[in-house]
């Protein structure tokens, strides 16, 4: 008996080593390798192969045609395959940042097999990996103490539907009594309530500065602003379709009437401060104009609002757009304490923006402006995101 339990237990950890390396890596190839020098060397086996691209945000950017505008795409570098089938290719010393990649297999998309690590943008698959320095440490998960991530559903009478939200709460909420400022950060189209959690790497930005002293503790609540949807696609009822960029209900006016029901399910259910000086809202494109006209609809509620590559303009004669500069003189009559707008500077919606600032000049409205480089890409909204609750219940 004792030498059966023995073989049994020696084939059970035989197993499991073979199941965690065909998990990581069935053909032994480790890919991607950060190396000493900063450059990454990305490996695949594929004998049959022709032609094989790395294509990556980490290469020089080309301009495509999309319908919202010209914007950045990913670059590509081809590889090279060695006598034993594998393809190979290393990268020139990279900055530190979050970088996404995919391979391109003679034409074909695919994710890299040796790498586990990916997030989903609308509908593609990215694999990612992480450089240190700054600012990929900050969207790293750091020896800090660590906030949680929660996917919440709440009811909304407004549009008569249980919705989902992802909120993050900030380490030490379950154990104290305080009460938290809140952030209400939105996604940009095609994207969802997981969109800022997981593709903006709100969570590790949030746990790393507050625990470096630069960002007061706070409650960040990340909504779905698609007004059709109850959730992300495949976590909502019926709902296993193909993600896509333009969905019914983004900018059609429901989801900033409906916000209050946001705002009144946080405060029931979570300690807040519930008051305009605690409050901040704030958006990636769509979001970022979801966020403007909620913060100018609702005048009184939120005391700052960021604007991340904002959508400015819409076709939709929703009251909430055709009043908005009504709605935008009462919020500034008692104008917040920041009104942040910030733009990449070879962002589709550059113009846009550009022409917003003037009216608000035009009116004395005053703001805070920055501009960075490259376009419509998350590397800017990590970035804006970082620069933005820094600066949020001082």
């Amino acid at each position: 008996m004792k030498r059966f339990i023995v073989m049994t237990v020696g084939w059970l950890m035989a197993v499991n080593s073979m199941g965690q390396q065909a998990l990581w890596s069935a053909d032994g190839i480790i890919s991607p390798v950060i190396n000493e020098n900063r450059t990454v060397t990305f490996r695949i086996y594929a004998p049959a192969a022709e032609k094989m691209e790395v294509e990556g945000d980490f290469l020089s950017p080309t301009m495509v045609s999309t319908p919202v505008g010209e914007t950045e795409s990913a670059g590509k570098a081809v590889m090279t395959k060695n006598s034993n089938g594998v393809w190979e290719y290393t990268t020139p010393p990279l900055a530190s940042e979050l970088y996404s990649y995919t391979f391109l297999n003679d034409g074909l998309r695919i994710t890299d097999p040796n790498n586990v690590y990916q997030v989903r943008d609308v509908a593609s698959i990215s694999n990612i990996f992480l450089m240190s320095g700054q600012p990929g440490d900050l969207y790293s998960v750091q020896e800090v103490p660590h906030g949680n991530v929660a996917k919440v559903w709440y009811p909304s009478l407004t549009m008569n539907m249980d919705r989902r939200m992802t909120v993050y709460t900030p380490a030490g909420y379950e154990d104290s009594e305080r009460s938290y400022p809140v952030l209400y950060l939105l996604h940009g189209a095609g994207g969802d309530e997981n969109a800022w959690s997981e593709l903006g790497r709100a969570a590790q930005i949030l746990d790393n500065l507050i625990a470096q002293g630069k960002a007061e503790p706070m409650i960040v609540v990340m909504t779905n602003g698609n007004a059709s949807q109850q959730a992300a696609p495949g976590e909502a009822p019926y709902s296993m379709e193909k993600p896509a960029l333009f969905v019914p209900g983004m900018m059609d006016g429901r989801f900033e009437q409906a916000f209050t029901d946001v705002v009144s399910y946080v405060e029931s259910h979570y300690r807040t401060q519930a008051d305009k000086a605690h409050r901040a809202i704030a958006g990636l494109s769509m979001g970022g104009f979801h966020a403007m006209h909620i913060s100018a609809l609702y005048p009184d509620t939120f005391d700052y609002v960021g604007l991340f590559s904002a959508a400015i303009h819409t076709d939709n004669d929703s009251p909430v757009y055709t009043k908005f500069y009504e709605n935008l003189n009462r919020q500034f009559n008692t104008p917040p304490q920041l009104y942040w707008i910030g733009i990449g500077r070879t962002d589709f919606l550059y113009k846009d923006n550009a022409a917003f600032r003037s009216k608000l000049d035009s009116l004395n409205y005053h703001y805070e402006y920055t501009e960075s480089d490259g376009g419509h890409i998350w590397r800017n909204w990590r970035i804006y995101l970082t620069t933005f609750v820094q600066r949020l219940f001082k």
